[in-house]
């Protein structure tokens, strides 16, 4: 190829090809740009493979939004989603989304276009260190050398190494031996020309491309490692390889008979927890945003019960799966010292709360007979703690009564359930029976999970939820990402996001997306009290003066939701009963929509 060929070329867009190339490759399937001048090259690449067919684009303005909805992309998908963004602040709006990717074990891949190294620490605009910025809470990360070639057919030093550099990041981004799946932050410094002409091997495959020419003292092996490449960190709240065994086990750990055993599903535990119970015959705990919440041995109230000597009391021994969350009473029994906890190695932290906790990378129950007394006082008890929500059954014998007085009282009877404001019980009710497996329903951290928890049955279906830190923000775009995964290649069903006012509010740039951009089928249904009653149910509520838990923690509002949703052209119905909020959320769902619940505070 003559030198023509790469007239109007930058070294930023061929290193961009590369890197996204071999993404894509990979199994990459979307890619969340947040636009800005020096990640212009990487953006515009994206595109490129965009009209090709190779990945799904999706346009934010706002970073904070951008690393959220690529955080629900990887949580529904189990493949990161890349966010690709410009520097400065830009690169710090990522951060919420690393540390919930993080703890909760999400895999996430962070693309951040930054100055060359000499122009930080110099007073140069946008720029700071964005090196290390993420480093506690990365699988991976790398400050790669700025891109300085030209490359004519794709098998260049430079596109190589950023080959080799995107087949790590998947392979830390997804967990690799046994270090857990998490974010990846690769830091891209660019020198101008920011942007060139498209290579014309972007998108050729791996078996396209001819084998590079090795030096006499490379060897073909030495093209590729196995070793983790970057930096490695723990502590601090990070997942070390200090955190993990040097090799996973072999042999599941053999649950003997004999202690007295629950097993407890914490957020993202899945049916596996439910799968132990049902072999071992022991009591399930398991939280609504578990995924595990359904089966015979699943236990109903068990907040109460945990605070029963005779049962939460009596506890040997707990499994427990994912990451509890929900409740102190979960919390005071797996740190109690003399409770032998086996905790299942799963994404985000190990959990020892009582100090000896054990780490375990399967479980299996022995083989032997059941404790059936410990058992049986449990569902016992759990039969008795199970609250009821089906509505009282109408009169039939009085509704066709030839006796007018008591016919009219029947109907009267029936127009006042029909007309009853909902309350909190009945709206997470009226979602739960609405969600079918091929739905997703995304539980915001806020009050109405944990009215959930306490009232909710058993239902096989797909939750989420972000108990990585439980924080309140990324709701909307978490769930936005939740729904544009779930609903690839045309699969029906609903994304459903059960939220608080606050919370709602809080990521209500999330609500904008731009022109032309598909938008998927989802519902946000907000339980509107005005502001954070959450704090009712906290210490808090016992010591502060009514004006000071007026002032600084309920955070009153009376934003008018109906305009902010035309606004961002969403569909908007507000409900204030039962029968109304049934009729949204069984109604045929096209695009997105806001479904406000007014509730009393």
């Amino acid at each position: 190829m003559d030198d023509s060929a790469l007239v109007g070329r930058a070294p930023a867009t061929d290193a961009a090809a590369a890197l996204l190339g071999r993404l894509a490759e990979l199994g990459v399937a979307h890619i969340v740009v947040s636009p800005g001048s020096r990640s212009q090259a990487l953006a515009l690449v994206a595109a490129e493979l965009e009209s090709r067919g190779d990945v799904r684009v999706h346009v934010r303005i706002d970073e904070r939004v951008a690393g959220f909805t690529a955080l629900g992309i990887g949580r529904e998908s189990g493949m990161p989603a890349a966010v690709v963004c410009t520097s400065g602040t830009a690169v710090a709006n990522l951060l919420p989304a690393a540390l919930e990717a993080h703890h909760a074990g999400v895999p996430l891949l962070l693309l951040t276009a930054d100055r060359p190294p000499e122009l930080r620490g110099v007073g140069a605009n946008q720029t700071t260190r964005q090196p290390g910025m993420f480093a506690p809470n990365m699988r991976l990360e790398e400050d790669l050398p700025v891109p300085d070639a030209l490359d004519v057919d794709g098998t260049g030093e430079q596109s190589m190494m950023l080959r080799r550099v995107a087949e790590d990041a998947v392979a830390a981004a997804l967990g690799t031996g046994t270090r857990q799946a998490g974010p990846v932050h690769l830091n891209l410094p660019l020198r101008e020309p920011l942007a060139g002409a498209l290579p014309p091997w972007l998108g050729a495959t791996e078996l396209d491309l001819p084998a590079p020419a090795l030096g006499p003292d490379v060897a073909g092996d030495e093209l590729s490692t196995t070793e983790p490449s970057g930096a490695l960190y723990q502590g601090g709240g990070g997942i070390g390889e200090a955190n993990h065994p040097a090799d996973p086990e072999l042999d599941p750990h053999v649950l003997v008979r004999g202690p007295r055993t629950v097993v407890i599903a914490g957020a993202d535990a899945g049916p596996a927890a439910e799968a132990l119970a049902h072999a071992g015959g022991w009591p399930l705990i398991a939280e609504i945003v578990s995924g595990a919440r359904f089966g015979r041995n699943l236990v109903h109230g068990y907040r109460g019960l945990l605070r029963d000597p005779e049962l939460g009391g009596r506890i040997e021994r707990a499994v427990v799966f994912g990451h509890p969350t929900l409740t102190r009473e979960v919390t005071a029994l797996l740190s109690r010292a003399e409770v032998e906890v086996l905790a299942v190695r799963g994404p985000g932290e190990p959990l020892n709360l009582n100090g000896v906790s054990a780490s375990v990378d399967a479980v299996v129950a022995a083989v032997g007979d059941m404790d059936r007394d410990w058992f049986g006082a449990w569902m016992r008890a759990s039969r008795g703690a199970a609250v009821d929500l089906a509505p009282p059954a109408p009169n039939a014998a009085a509704l066709s009564s030839a006796v007018p007085a008591e016919r009219l009282g029947a109907i009267a009877s029936e127009l006042a359930v029909a007309r009853a404001r909902i309350d909190r019980v009945g709206l997470v009710d009226a979602v739960w029976r609405a969600t079918w497996p091929h739905d997703r329903l995304f539980f915001a951290s806020s009050r109405l999970v944990r009215v959930a928890d306490g009232v909710l049955g058993g239902k096989k279906v797909p939750v989420h939820a972000n108990r990585g830190l439980a924080g309140i923000d990324g709701t909307i775009a978490t769930g936005m990402g939740i729904a544009i995964a779930s609903q690839t290649g045309g699969d029906v069903g609903v994304t459903r996001v059960l939220t608080g006012d606050l919370a709602f509010l809080y990521d209500v740039g999330a609500l904008l997306l731009p022109v032309g951009e598909t938008a998927p089928r989802l519902q946000v249904v907000v339980g509107n009290d005005g502001g954070g009653t959450i704090f009712d149910g906290l210490e808090v509520a016992e010591i502060a003066g009514p004006d000071a838990m007026q002032r600084v923690l309920y955070t009153p509002q009376d934003v008018d939701l109906a305009p902010l949703a035309a606004a961002y052209g969403w569909e908007y119905v507000r409900v204030a009963t039962r029968a109304e909020l049934d009729q949204a959320l069984t109604a045929r769902v096209v695009g997105r929509q806001i479904i406000e619940v007014a509730l009393a505070r």
